[in-house]
């Protein structure tokens, strides 16, 4: 179907890849030559880094680190690390994923040839790489009933009573991000060390240097990021001495929580950046489920004009953009080097990067298609602050 004019098409129609010609690139030219912000982009593997750069961009502002531990391949491995009874073991299942995040990472840093690219740590809940509760369920009753082997019945049982257990109500503000990584820090350890030697491999390799910059999730507390922060350098500084190698890194966190924009001077003390998650950051400020409201009230809202846009697409100006300006001000007002960015949706929308060229961002990331629009709507922004 065109999802423009809404005409229905029989069968399956040939694709072509977008190509940009020369005129294109002669006219995005001029307006990289009046923007001042930098445009990034949302990419978490090769083939979306390799298009992102393609489009122009200028690094990779958010790669999610959990869409690389739901590949099939991966996702024994990740439950056998949630499964863990100890560290020890929980350390074991890490080793096995850790290989398969450094190739990953290399991917990454090898298609953005020396651009900075920043790492989120793990940021969702475990219970996410576990099957659905009564799926498993099922599954455990039905070798129960049909005296299904002891030794899998075992396994099956022993998943369920992991998935009930880390079952919450309410998970987006639960146990994720970095409080998840303050439970069970061999997490960020292991993917800390595929970053650095994803890093120095492709440094090897291609004699590039390599933008690393390892963020932090869900920061809310001072002390959260002065002991994730501590994890990541120490570890940093174990693989750099193993290796005998130097590397520059930064670490940042995103700022996704409203206590975090309000407490951004304190957090700014140990952080060499700041990463604006504006679609969370939109949730936890007008208390909003974006699933359930955009099935729900948020429709009628819009429509009658309860509010003047979907705050998930144009950022809430009012409300979350002011905790935003905070965040940056606050910040600088610590460390006035502070870069700051925004990596959520808004950073592809034109009427919400217009508001954040008044606020000093340094960047806005999108999807690596929205590249050549944030490219223009930045420079249009640029000229109207004039």
């Amino acid at each position: 179907m065109n999802g423009s004019t809404g005409e229905v098409f029989g069968e399956a129609l040939k694709l072509i890849p977008p190509r940009i010609n020369e005129d294109f690139q002669r006219v995005v030219a001029w307006a990289d030559e009046v923007r001042t912000m930098g445009v990034r982009a949302n990419a978490d593997n090769f083939e979306d880094a390799s298009k992102a750069r393609e489009l122009g961009a200028e690094g990779i502002g958010l790669c999610r680190t959990e869409h690389m531990f739901m590949a099939a391949d991966r996702l024994p491995a990740v439950r056998e690390m949630i499964l863990a009874e100890n560290a020890e073991q929980r350390a074991t299942a890490l080793e096995k994923i850790l290989p398969m995040q450094q190739s990953d990472f290399e991917g990454i840093f090898t298609a953005m040839k020396g651009l900075p690219v920043t790492v989120r740590l793990l940021d969702p809940p475990l219970h996410e790489f576990l099957p659905n509760y009564l799926d498993q369920a099922l599954k455990v009753q039905e070798l129960e009933l049909t005296g299904g082997d002891a030794e899998t019945l075992a396994k099956e049982r022993a998943t369920l009573a992991q998935v009930k257990k880390l079952h919450e109500q309410n998970p987006m503000l639960g146990t994720r991000g970095c409080r998840l990584a303050m439970l069970y820090p061999e997490i960020p350890e292991m993917q800390t060390r595929a970053i650095i030697r994803a890093a120095l491999a492709v440094l090897d390799r291609e004699g590039e240097t390599v933008g690393v910059e390892i963020m932090i999730p869900l920061v809310g507390l001072e002390t959260e990021i002065i002991t994730q922060r501590e994890i990541v350098d120490r570890t940093v500084k174990d693989e750099l001495a193993a290796a005998g190698k130097e590397l520059d890194y930064t670490i940042g966190t995103m700022i996704e929580l409203p206590r975090a924009a309000l407490i951004a001077d304190k957090i700014a003390e140990h952080a060499d950046f700041f990463s604006f998650g504006t679609n969370d950051l939109t949730q936890t400020t007008l208390g909003i489920s974006r699933d359930d409201a955009e099935n729900g009230f948020l429709t009628a809202y819009v429509a009658d004009g309860v509010l003047p846009h979907n705050p998930f697409e144009t950022i809430d100006t009012e409300g979350v953009g002011q905790l935003v300006r905070m965040g940056v001000d606050k910040g600088r007002s610590h460390n006035p080097k502070l870069k700051c960015g925004v990596c959520g949706e808004h950073g592809g929308d034109p009427d919400s990067i217009d508001f954040l060229q008044t606020v000093g961002l340094n960047y806005v990331s999108c999807s690596p298609f929205r590249v050549p629009i944030a490219r223009f709507a930045a420079a249009k922004a640029a000229m109207d602050q004039q």
